[in-house]
């Protein structure tokens, strides 16, 4: 009976000392900006990992084992309307921490005209906080800030992926010039553009039904790529009916006409939403991600 239980017990203790979740720390401890006064009804709602009508947006840090000193910051997706906080989070952070580097899951507050002055940069105000909370409390997690990247899901790979083109358009108080540019991003199955192949309820909830031509240019991400975007890894399936492929090509066609290094997979098969494993290939594209890293120093 012992000798079956130690294989257990083994893997049990592996488990929980690979990583070590902290608890969520306020992005905005002294109040949150861009903000309105929530209506009563606007109170944050959890159902069962999936996060929505979030008004007091956090970070939480996953410390691995043996830190390599490399941070992931995590963007979990759900149309800019709620958060996959488990598939799209936890498990990205826990995958992260396997291989030595630090990660940290953000809830960040979804774009509402109830909640928000401009609703357009809530959430690009929440990925540049981020960034900034890492970078200055680097000694404390073992993070080297030269080794900060950032990972988004879907929609969070939209703001991903603005966070990526647009960390020059500093929308926080950033009084100690902290530096919001991500050494490195990964898209997965991202929302880029908001044009024909755009997620249209993404769109939507950020820009609105209405949007002037000058958001609809701002917030297409692949027309926002420059010399100085970051290196970059994207991951599709070819059969996504939900975010065409499309947008992942757009931004790598753009990264290619800038020179921008990166990588991009396309699957055969596997549709949207599919987290670490796509259910259609046995071939891990979280694999291709580390491998990644690596050969680029990160």
């Amino acid at each position: 009976m012992l000798k079956n239980l130690l294989p257990l017990l083994s893997m049990a203790l592996f488990s929980s000392s690979v990583f070590a979740q902290q608890q969520p720390i306020p992005l905005y401890p002294h109040g949150v900006p861009n903000s309105k006064k929530a209506p009563a009804d606007y109170v944050e709602k959890k159902e069962g990992d999936i996060v929505s009508l979030v008004t007091d947006p956090t970070i939480t840090p996953y410390i691995p084992e043996k830190a390599n000193g490399t941070a992931i910051i995590i963007f979990p997706g759900g149309s800019y309307f709620n958060l996959a906080t488990a598939h799209e989070g936890r498990a990205i952070a826990q995958e992260f921490n396997k291989i030595g580097v630090t990660a940290f899951v953000v809830k960040y507050r979804l774009p509402q005209d109830k909640i928000m002055v401009d609703k357009t940069i809530g959430p690009l105000q929440d990925a540049e906080r981020s960034i900034q909370i890492v970078r200055q409390r680097a000694s404390e997690w073992g993070v080297n800030p030269n080794k900060v990247g950032i990972i988004g899901f879907s929609a969070g790979g939209h703001l991903a992926s603005t966070l990526d083109t647009h960390f020059d358009q500093v929308v926080i108080d950033n009084k100690d010039n902290i530096n919001l540019r991500p050494d490195f991003a990964m898209l997965i199955y991202p929302v880029v553009s908001f044009g024909p192949v755009a997620h249209a309820f993404s769109r939507e909830n950020l820009i609105g039904k209405n949007p002037t031509p000058e958001l609809l240019e701002l917030y297409s991400n692949e027309k926002q790529v420059t010399d100085n975007t970051p290196p970059t890894f994207l991951v599709h399936a070819a059969d996504d009916d939900a975010v065409p492929v499309q947008n992942s090509i757009l931004f790598y066609n753009a990264m290619l006409q800038h020179k921008v290094k990166g990588e991009l997979h396309i699957m055969q098969a596997g549709g949207h939403g599919f987290g670490l494993n796509n259910p259609k290939t046995k071939d891990k594209w979280f694999d291709w991600a580390a491998n990644w890293l690596t050969e680029n120093g990160f």
